[in-house]
């Protein structure tokens, strides 16, 4: 067996550590001895920024508490302020006395380590604050009432924790003289097996982000997608769930329900509705020519709005005319309303000019054994008259 040979740190000692700390302290105050009116100044400027920093503090909470809904920007940039930590201020005041006075290497070293660490994990404090406030302010809307951010909220607030503080810890030990490149592969790696792994959620979970932020569609809305039309119940953290115009409830993934065409149809300030309306080809070619104007004046009559009304074919038994009425609003009811009584009032104006809407007819000739036609309709026979008698 080979002996392998172990290297030890050297142990600390007691008397070690004592010295070094007394050697700290007895610098600290010959440095303090030697430049007291550079300190008393620093400290004096110090003791205002820390006054100021902590009454700064208590008008962010005044903001966020001013805010009703608590989802405003001043509640927002409020709530980031009322975070501000102590340790931070302390040591941004004591990192301005060493840096205006000229502090000796250890004490600047003390004071750079120890700024560093509370500048860099207050402001991933900040940056938590804002990411998570500016989502909050994203879905104030009366329209959402915060449903798809009530649902997703814990895992967000888990994602951007874990994002700004462990870029958080990167920075501080890179300043440190650490080597961070392992530790910025290790949780690379980890990263992208945590996404393989649930892959399918996070793909729902940024489509739900994509709808908050995006706004395609809110609750309450009408929308059609493939051949499903109904309105928009709930967005949730996984699904989106459509009661159906025709009763059902549907759930669909966000993700599949994005990579969709959707028409929102709560919006428009329309409803066209297309008719086509045949004529026969007997009817007289002064009344084909009016017949636009008796179809507009129809619809108009009905308060709708004609985008088209004119001739449009040659049908196989009619002379096909096209028809599309815009009604007002986005009420289907009204819309419904308004067809069903133009139809009428169609009939009964064409019964008025006496034009005629044909049946589709279709005539079929057959012929005999040897040939000839047999007609469809009988032939008219001669009648043969008696000559008178005298």
């Amino acid at each position: 067996m080979s002996n392998t040979s172990v290297t030890k740190l050297p142990a600390i000692r007691a008397e070690q550590v004592h010295e070094q700390a007394r050697s700290f302290l007895q610098t600290s105050v010959s440095w303090i001895q030697s430049n007291w009116l550079q300190v008393l100044i620093a400290v004096g400027i110090a003791t205002v920024i820390v006054v100021g920093l902590t009454a700064a503090r208590g008008l962010g909470a005044r903001l966020a508490a001013r805010s009703k809904s608590g989802k405003g920007w001043a509640a927002i940039f409020g709530r980031a302020i009322q975070k501000t930590n102590q340790f931070f201020i302390f040591m941004l005041a004591a990192r301005l006395v060493v840096t205006y006075a000229e502090a000796p290497s250890p004490v600047a070293r003390t004071v750079q380590f120890l700024f560093t660490v509370a500048a860099v994990f207050q402001a991933a404090i900040w940056a938590r604050e804002l990411i998570l406030g500016a989502i909050e302010h994203r879905t104030r809307s009366e329209s959402y009432n915060g449903e798809a951010l009530m649902s997703a909220l814990g895992l967000i607030r888990l994602l951007v924790s874990f994002a700004v503080f462990a870029i958080a810890l990167v920075v501080v030990l890179d300043n440190l003289g650490v080597n961070v490149t392992g530790l910025v592969a290790g949780l690379g790696v980890g990263g992208i097996a945590i996404g393989l792994a649930a892959q399918g959620i996070f793909a729902d979970l940024f489509a739900a982000l994509a709808i908050i932020f995006d706004r395609p569609f809110r609750r309450g809305d009408n929308i059609i997608y493939d051949q499903t039309s109904g309105t928009i119940e709930a967005i949730g953290l996984k699904s989106t769930r459509i009661r159906a115009f025709t009763g059902e409830l549907r759930i669909i993934a966000n993700r599949q329900l994005l990579d969709k065409e959707i028409q929102n149809i709560s919006d428009r300030d329309h409803i066209r509705v297309g008719y086509t309306i045949g004529v026969a080809y007997e009817t007289p070619p002064e009344t084909l020519a009016k017949l636009p104007a008796i179809l507009t004046e129809l619809v108009e009559a009905e308060g709708g709005k004609v985008a088209r009304a004119g001739f449009e074919s040659f049908g196989a038994s009619s002379l096909d005319f096209s028809l599309l009425v815009d009604t007002p609003g986005g009420d289907w009811s009204v819309a419904h309303g308004t067809r069903d009584r133009l139809l009428v009032r169609i009939m009964q104006r064409f019964a008025e000019e006496g034009i005629s809407i044909p049946y589709p007819t279709q005539t079929t000739y057959t012929a005999a054994p040897d040939g000839t036609l047999v007609m469809p309709y009988p032939e008219p026979q001669t009648v043969k008259v008696a000559p008178e008698q005298g």
